[in-house]
């Protein structure tokens, strides 16, 4: 339809221009046309480069043509990708549907029925042809298409079909689709006509709006105020000037112009007299010079002194910009005086090649004599040291202004630059886990659902091997993305921690052997444990996958294979700062260094291997997040990391973890698996999302167990005033409402003492973690949890000893 709408309006305009144009040049004659029509177009041209407003309005339409054209095709590309995704998920469906019914047509040689289920498919939206082929090795294999194939603007997907036999699958065939673009392409064509038109007439008209208001309020008088100023006469100065317009009620730009240059008119007869005054005052002047010249020389000998006794550092460069003076003080920054007399100040830059432009624009500046304030560069020091500095300058000219040079001062600021670096690094790496953690929060309440029932459809497909080998894929996947938030959870330091005394040594031994499999043979593991490491206070299972992902870490780090070290020693940190913050670091630690020979971490990136996804692995090879659980790990126990790399010599990371006041480390007894412990008692759940809220009634419902629920803890109180009778309450930390989880149990507690209260989050706050422990007496469910967890806790907590 759109098609033959253009068709027909083209018609239409090659029927109308023919009369048009012979009425316009009736009388003239044919022959002057080409004539007239150079003429127009230089009058336009003229027109266009006469005055303000003709620019402006050029300017105007011109630029938002542009941002027509740009918005136009943004919007075509992104409908374009919509449509075929549309087109490619239709495809996919099809390969998953119909590839069943179609092999098993084949294979009854049934083609009628194949023809119907071609049929079906061609029906579908933006199909255009189906085949199926046999793959039979016999005379005549069957062949059923339909619909006609195109060569162009035409999506092809190619499905096998298959037909168990015996418990094998045999190919017997081939299902080919094919889906045509030309609906995508004509709709996103009549689309992008229809977009231009619309903005090309409302430019048109905003256009022209704005050229008539900027001529009737500024251009118009513009043209006055140069007529008035060129029959300026100062012999016979006229009126003052008037502009013939209605004024506003309050003065605009307009009028200050006009009483500037009206008060300037008066200044200039003013003028006379003030140059007469001014020579009589020459002579006076004169004096005052002779008498300024010894001031000078007795402020210069004051500015000697003061050089050589101020915080910052004096310099003075001649016409060429070399150094001809630097004040004694710089020595005290690390700097040799002596070796920079005679040389420029970018011949001791450090970032000189790093920022070209602000070279450029700085030593434009010194071409044009011009002062210049707090340009700030970098250099080294006698040292080797990297420092920062702030240079201020001023020019200065002789009596007949001819260039001598600069004069002016420095600062060195790499202490301010170092503190501010730390502080940035500080609250750039808090930022992140703020955010990381809430991410991990709203994702764990949808984990919590996905593990609990893809169990409960596990059970229902007990007897149906197929099936329940994809619904082990998708437990899989979520008990990977569960391990994605713990490490977000780690790194933004909310993971609620175990710490205990642990011999270190011990678990480096262990963790040791778990490495051999996992790193390859290729890898040479070696340990040196210090015989007096002392205990350490920390969740051994966090700290022993931190050694893990630091040792796969290295693995990647050495493809050719080399030498992984684990080290342990005691340290006493005295104002030492980890990598990723700026806080300093007091005290006795225990450190764990997994030092390997590989290639080594780049310095432009070593201060961001920390930041969560951050990753120089290729893609499909690593989340980002096995030094951010690293980090997050070690600085929640209270701890620090340091890094030591150069490119080509390999890298060691240090854990400082601090020292145990204890003389020997707990043991702990072996975890025993979780069975789903039933329960006929009633629990109030609070839990602010639907589907979690449905899922928790509904594995309680199968326990045993009776249930009441609330969305907040407004409701849950509410229940609990009107008299509701519960064994358990189990309610989410972090809710909406403003009452969070432990205010809801304190107040229930208010109203029944000694109430038993079980805890659920996927983002532990402040409320029942604190330092990175739980609280005394609290019971926590972290989220995403499975029913076998869910009625252990629940056991465990009804069983226990009720709260004070």
């Amino acid at each position: 339809m759109g098609n033959a709408g253009d068709e027909d309006s083209k018609r239409s305009r090659r029927a109308v221009a023919p009369a048009a144009a012979k009425q316009d040049l009736s009388g003239i004659g044919p022959a002057l046309a080409p004539a007239m029509t150079g003429t127009l177009l230089s009058r336009i041209f003229d027109w266009l480069r006469s005055g303000v407003g003709p620019r402006l309005l050029a300017a105007v339409l011109l630029f938002s043509s542009i941002v027509t054209l740009m918005l136009t095709a943004l919007q075509l590309y992104l409908d374009y990708h919509r449509e075929v995704g549309l087109i490619d998920t239709r495809l996919d469906e099809i390969g998953r549907s119909s590839t069943g019914s179609l092999g098993e047509s084949l294979w009854n040689l049934d083609q009628n029925q194949l023809k119907l289920q071609l049929e079906g498919i061609l029906r579908l939206p933006d199909i255009r042809a189906a085949e199926v082929r046999e793959i039979a090795d016999r005379p005549n294999p069957i062949r059923v298409a339909v619909g006609e194939k195109g060569t162009r603007s035409a999506v092809t997907r190619d499905y096998p079909l298959n037909y168990s036999v015996q418990g094998t699958a045999r190919p017997i065939g081939v299902l080919h689709v094919e889906a045509t673009l030309s609906e995508v392409y004509q709709q996103l064509l009549n689309r992008a006509l229809i977009i231009l038109a619309s903005q090309a007439a409302k430019t048109f008209l905003v256009s022209l709006f704005i050229i008539y208001m900027f001529h009737l309020l500024v251009t118009r008088h513009l043209v006055a105020i140069a007529e008035f100023v060129s029959k300026y006469s100062l012999a016979r100065p006229p009126p003052p000037l008037q502009l013939e317009r209605r004024p506003p009620s309050d003065p605009d730009e307009l009028d200050k112009v006009i009483d500037a240059f009206n008060a300037m008119c008066a200044n200039l007869g003013r003028a006379y007299g003030e140059l007469r005054e001014a020579n009589a005052n020459l002579e006076r002047d004169l004096k005052i010079r002779r008498r300024a010249e010894e001031d000078a020389r007795a402020s210069e000998q004051r500015f000697r002194d003061y050089a050589e006794t101020a915080s910052d550092w004096f310099w003075e460069t001649g016409p060429d910009h070399l150094f001809t003076y630097i004040s004694e003080r710089v020595g005290a920054f690390g700097m040799d005086r002596a070796a920079l007399i005679g040389k420029r100040r970018s011949d001791g830059a450090f970032d000189r090649d790093a920022e070209p432009e602000k070279w450029r624009a700085h030593n434009a500046t010194l071409e044009r004599h011009e002062p210049f304030r707090k340009f700030e560069y970098r250099g080294r020091d006698t040292a080797g040291r990297v420092r920062h500095f702030s240079v201020n300058g001023h020019p200065v000219f002789d009596a007949d202004g001819a260039f001598m040079g600069y004069r002016g001062s420095a600062t060195d600021l790499t202490v301010q630059h170092e503190t501010q670096e730390r502080l940035r690094q500080s609250q750039k790496m808090d930022a992140i886990g703020q955010l990381t953690g809430g991410v991990a929060h709203d994702f764990n309440n949808v984990l919590t659902v996905i593990t609990g029932t893809i169990e409960i459809v596990q059970e229902g497909l007990a007897d149906k091997p197929e099936f329940a080998a994809i619904a082990q894929l998708i437990d899989d996947a979520a008990a990977r993305g569960a391990e994605i938030t713990s490490q977000l959870l780690t790194f933004a330091r909310r993971q609620p921690l175990e710490p205990r005394e642990i011999d270190v040594n011990a678990l480096v031994v262990e963790t040791a052997k778990l490495l051999k499999p996992i790193l390859g043979e290729h890898i040479e593991i070696v340990t040196r444990l210090a015989d007096d490491a002392w205990f350490a206070m920390a969740d051994p299972s966090q700290l022993s996958s931190a050694i893990v992902n630091l040792a796969v870490n290295a693995r990647d780090a050495m493809p050719g294979g080399g030498r992984l070290t684990l080290e342990t020693a005691n340290r006493d940190l005295n104002g030492a700062s980890g990598a990723g913050d700026g806080d300093v670091m007091h005290g006795a630690f225990v450190m764990v260094a997994v030092t390997d020979t590989g290639h080594g971490i780049p310095a432009d990136i070593r201060e961001r291997v920390f930041e969560p996804f951050f990753t120089t692995k290729g893609v499909g090879r690593g989340t980002g997040l096995g030094l951010s659980m690293v980090y997050g790990f070690v600085r929640q126990t209270g701890g620090t990391v340091a890094i030591e790399s150069e490119e080509g010599h390999g890298t060691v990371m240090r854990l400082f973890l601090p020292r145990s006041e204890g003389e020997a480390p707990d043991r702990t007894a072996p975890v025993q698996a979780l069975a789903a412990a039933r329960g006929h008692e009633t629990i109030l759940v609070v839990e602010d999302d639907p589907l979690v809220q449905g899922y928790v009634i509904a594995q309680l419902g199968t326990l045993g167990y009776r249930t009441l629920a609330a969305g907040d803890g407004a409701a849950a109180l509410a229940l609990v005033d009107q008299g509701a009778k519960f064994d358990l309450l189990f309610t989410d930390i972090i809710m909406p409402g403003g009452m969070n989880g432990r205010e809801l149990a304190d107040a229930v507690r208010i109203r029944r003492p000694g109430v038993r209260v079980l805890y659920t989050s996927g983002y532990t706050d402040d409320t029942v973690v604190h330092e990175g422990h739980l609280d005394p007496g609290v019971a926590l469910l972290g989220k995403p949890y499975r029913k076998s967890e869910l009625s252990q806790k629940i056991r465990e907590v009804l069983a226990g000893e009720p709260p004070a």
